[in-house]
C-alpha cells in the first residue's frame, strides 16, 4: 500500500458554502488534495452553524471540514476579492457554488479567474448552472430535489411529496462534482489539455437518477407517479413490520429469488397458486401477495426474520436507523465509518472516505480547523504578505 494519496500535489481552493461544492472538496481532500478553505471572518462555513459560539467548531464541520486549512476572507470587500486573485496562481483547482450574479458582481467569472492562472479547473456548483432561463435563481437541496422531479415521486399517492432524509441530492451533487475534477485533471495533466471549467447544476445528479421516467414520458406519454414504498414492476419488494415493532426490507423480485422466498416460508402451494405462480400474475396480484407476506413476516423478531431470509440467500436487511448503523459489525469492520479523537468533542464517529482503493486508500489527516487556523500560513508563507499588510487586512475585517 502506498504512502502516497493519488492527489498528493494537487492544491485545491475551496471557495464555497452549503453544502454540495464543500463536500465536494472534503472528497477531494479524503484522496490528498491540499485544500484550502475560504471563510466568512467571524462566522466562518456554513456547517459550523451548531457550534457552541459564532465561528467554532461544529459536529458536522468536524466532518465536512476535514483534510481542509482554513483561511478567513471577507469577499464582499474588494480587497479581500483582490486577495482571492492572488492565491489563483497557485492553486490547480477551485470549487465554488455562488449564484451567477454573485460571480459577476464579484469578478469571480469563469473568464476572469483563467486570465489569472489558465491552466486553472474551475468547478461552478450551481442551482441550476450558469447557463439557461433559471441561471440566476438559487437554490437548496429541498429545492433542487422538487426541481428534478424526485420529490414528485417520493411518498404515497394518497399523501403530499416527500423529501428525502438527508440531504441527497447535496451528496449525490458533490460526487459527481468530485468525479468531474478528476476528468479535467487527467485531461490536463495526463493528456497536455488545457484548465477548464466544470459547469454542474445541483439539481442535474439528482435528475440522472430518475430511471427510465423521461423516456417512458416521451414514448408512452407515462407521468411516473408515488408508490410509496414499491416499485409496482419489481414483486415483491418492500418493507414488512415485524412482531417486535420494527421494519425489514426484503427483495424477492424474481423468479428464482420467489422460489427462495416460498421455501423459507414453507408454503410450497404459493408457487402453485395461480396468482403468483408467474412474475406475471404476481405484478398483477401484487396486493393479495402482499398481505401474504405482512401476514408472515409479522410472526417473527426482526433479527429473526433477516436471519431466515439470509439463509435462504433472499437479500434482506432491517431498516436501519443511525442508532442501529453505529453498532452494526459489518459498518464497523468493513471500516465504512471510523473513529477519531478530537480536541473539542473527544471521541467521534465520521464516515471514512469513500471509494476505498486497495493501494492509495484515502485517509483522515485532521478533522475540521479553527476559524482562520492557517492564515498566516498562507498569506504570508504562500502569498508573501508582510506583518503589516496582515495586521492592516485583519483590522478592516478583510481577514
Amino acid at each position: 500500500m502506498s504512502s502516497e494519496l493519488p492527489l498528493d500535489g494537487i492544491k485545491v481552493l475551496d471557495v464555497s458554502a452549503v453544502l454540495a461544492a464543500p463536500v465536494a472538496a472534503t472528497m477531494l481532500g479524503d484522496f490528498g488534495a491540499d485544500v484550502v478553505k475560504v471563510e466568512q471572518p467571524g462566522t466562518g462555513d456554513f456547517t459550523r452553524r451548531h457550534a457552541s459560539r459564532p465561528g467554532g467548531r461544529s459536529l458536522q464541520w468536524a466532518q465536512e471540514g476535514r483534510n481542509k486549512r482554513s483561511v478567513t476572507l471577507n469577499l464582499r470587500d474588494p480587497r479581500g476579492r483582490d486577495v482571492l486573485m492572488s492565491m489563483l496562481p497557485h492553486f490547480d483547482v477551485v470549487v465554488t457554488n455562488y449564484r451567477p450574479p454573485t460571480l459577476r458582481r464579484w469578478g469571480m467569472s469563469a473568464d476572469k479567474m483563467r486570465e489569472v492562472n489558465d491552466r486553472l479547473i474551475v468547478l461552478y456548483i450551481t442551482g441550476y448552472g450558469l447557463t439557461g432561463p433559471y441561471a440566476d435563481r438559487g437554490a437548496f437541496d429541498r429545492v433542487a430535489s422538487a426541481f428534478a422531479g424526485l420529490t414528485y415521486v417520493s411518498g404515497y399517492p394518497e399523501s403530499p411529496p416527500v423529501r428525502t432524509g438527508y440531504a441527497l441530492i447535496d451528496y449525490m451533487t458533490a460526487y459527481v462534482g468530485a468525479y468531474a475534477v478528476m476528468l479535467a485533471l487527467y485531461n490536463r495533466d495526463a493528456r497536455g489539455g488545457p484548465g477548464q471549467v466544470i459547469d454542474l447544476a445541483l439539481y442535474e445528479a439528482g435528475f440522472r437518477a430518475s430511471e427510465d421516467a423521461l423516456l417512458q414520458f416521451s414514448v408512452n406519454g407515462v407521468v411516473r407517479e408515488r408508490v410509496g414504498n414499491r416499485n409496482l414492476h419489481v414483486v415483491p419488494a418492500d418493507d414488512f413490520e415485524t412482531a417486535d415493532g420494527r421494519r425489514v426490507a426484503f427483495h424477492a423480485g424474481t423468479d428464482s429469488l420467489f422460489t427462495r422466498l416460498v421455501a423459507a416460508m414453507n408454503r410450497p402451494d404459493l408457487t402453485e397458486d395461480t396468482r403468483f405462480a408467474t412474475y406475471k400474475a404476481r405484478v398483477e396480484n401484487q396486493e393479495d401477495l402482499y398481505a401474504v407476506l405482512q401476514e408472515w413476516a409479522c410472526k417473527y423478531a426482526a433479527e429473526d426474520l433477516v436471519a431466515l431470509l439470509v439463509e435462504y440467500d433472499i437479500p434482506a436487511s432491517l431498516v436501519m436507523s443511525i442508532a442501529d448503523i453505529a453498532e452494526n459489525c459489518h459498518y464497523r469492520e468493513r471500516g465504512t465509518f471510523v473513529a477519531a479523537d478530537d480536541p473539542d468533542f473527544g471521541r467521534l464517529l465520521l464516515t471514512a472516505p469513500l471509494p476505498r482503493l486497495s493501494e492509495t486508500p484515502g485517509r483522515i489527516s485532521h478533522l475540521g480547523p479553527k476559524l482562520g487556523e492557517h492564515n498566516r500560513e498562507i498569506y504570508q508563507g504562500l502569498l508573501g504578505m508582510t506583518e503589516v499588510e496582515i495586521a492592516d487586512l485583519t483590522r478592516d475585517g478583510v481577514i
